[in-house]
């Protein structure tokens, strides 16, 4: 029985308003977290940074992001996803708010720790949307709110106009703007989540921190961190690579390279909806196989010599691994409130986190091999492995469950 069967009933709207206002909030939150994609540039123009204090710089943001997730999560059990979401979005827009006073390279990396708190509202939401749904729609539910990645777009696409006319300040103080006042929105139109309520009603006191990080230990959880660190955190890696590949690979102009890699953003992000629809219809383990093995055929492609590859080849494939990228990045989350539903704060936190951890890892690690090998398509050789690694692991397991488990179908086969 789901927690959701045992709470008090809700009105026949509660349940899609909590979803589509919390998505709506996480679009915002991810078009803060990305603010130093394009604010960056300037940035590291009037500061005159060298590359590696430019990759501190945007990266600042990411890794603090991931950081906080599971930290988050565990508050969300605790206190609830309507306080902790509402006081996130606060602390996030006043940090992007004072960004825009920052002047010196300190300020701007002490300001991007606070800017960072906008990325951890994944962790919070994912515990504050699922008990609204049962078990058979939370796929679909979170893989909507999933979609709020496109946040990232946004960003993209709108940042550049407002920089050009009025200046970097003016996108981070517009940006922090309108994430306090989606803060407000959020506090006055949501209700509390309905686990929450039921632990609030019956005076159920909080899980002591071992209670929390008991689930930690064991080594599923860990799997599920690395599915997450391939399909968020290699597509986070993919997005912000590409304009680079682009331009070293195939003399592409950065204006686009940076429209081809919003172009793939944007479906990607999108899809991960559709994602949660085929876990929850078709189930996750199929969408997890499916998404491994095209990203394996995919991957070991792409890590052919980048000259025996067209561009529009290239391109093709590139956005066919975004797209399966985008269905695991959802199939991953319907596995933790049906594994875990006890723990979703801290499970998904600790899942999140190393996604996000991916998106900061990535990058470099790209970065590192081109350099020690000169071979552009050494990273597509490095997300193969992560693929062959995590399907071996998987269909070792699915194997051990099998044989343990006969007569007791899994939760989200």
């Amino acid at each position: 029985m789901t927690v959701i069967k045992k709470a008090q009933p809700m009105s026949a709207g509660e349940p899609a308003k909590a979803l589509w206002i919390s998505t709506v909030a996480f679009t915002l939150c991810f078009a803060v977290w990305t603010i130093f994609a394009i604010i960056g540039i300037r940035i590291k123009q009037e500061l005159g940074l060298n590359e590696a204090e430019f990759g501190l710089l945007i990266g600042t943001p990411v890794l603090t992001g991931s950081l906080v997730r599971i930290v988050l999560g565990i508050w969300t059990g605790r206190y609830g996803g309507r306080l902790v979401y509402t006081l996130t979005m606060l602390a996030a827009a006043v940090a992007t708010f004072l960004l825009s006073y920052a002047h010196t390279y300190t300020q701007m990396l002490i300001a991007g720790l606070g800017v960072g708190l906008a990325g951890g509202s994944f962790a919070v939401g994912v515990a504050y949307v699922s008990p609204f749904f049962p078990a058979e729609k939370q796929g679909t539910a979170l893989g909507i709110f999933g979609a709020g990645n496109v946040g990232a777009a946004v960003t993209k696409f709108a940042a550049p106009f407002v920089l050009l006319a009025w200046g970097w300040q003016a996108v981070a103080e517009i940006w922090a703007a309108g994430l306090a006042l989606m803060a407000i929105i959020f506090w006055f139109t949501t209700t509390d989540d309905p686990a929450f309520r039921l632990r609030r009603e019956r005076g159920v006191a909080s899980k002591s921190l071992a209670q929390e990080f008991a689930p930690l230990q064991n080594l599923q959880v860990w799997r599920f961190s690395l599915y997450y660190f391939f399909a968020f955190g290699g597509f986070v890696a993919l997005s912000l690579w590409l304009p680079r590949y682009l331009v070293g690979v195939y003399g592409f102009n950065l204006e686009a390279a940076g429209m081809i890699a919003a172009a793939y953003s944007i479906p990607g992000s999108i899809f991960r909806a559709f994602g949660g629809v085929l876990s929850d219809k078709k189930g996750a383990r199929s969408v997890m196989y499916t998404m491994f093995a095209v990203s394996a055929v995919a991957t070991l492609i792409l890590s052919l010599p980048a000259t025996t590859i067209t561009p529009v080849i290239f391109i093709v494939v590139i956005f066919v691994l975004g797209f399966f990228m985008s269905l695991g990045k959802a199939a991953v989350y319907k596995h933790i409130p049906a594994y875990y539903p006890e723990s979703v704060g801290a499970v998904g936190g600790i899942v999140g986190m190393m996604g996000g951890l991916g998106g900061f890892i990535l990058p470099i690690a790209f970065g590192l091999l081109k350099d020690m090998t000169g071979l552009w398509s050494s990273c597509f050789l490095l997300l193969f492995a992560i693929v062959a690694i995590s399907l071996i692991w998987m269909h070792l397991s699915v194997k051990q469950l099998s044989r343990q488990s006969h007569s007791a179908p899994v939760a989200a086969t």
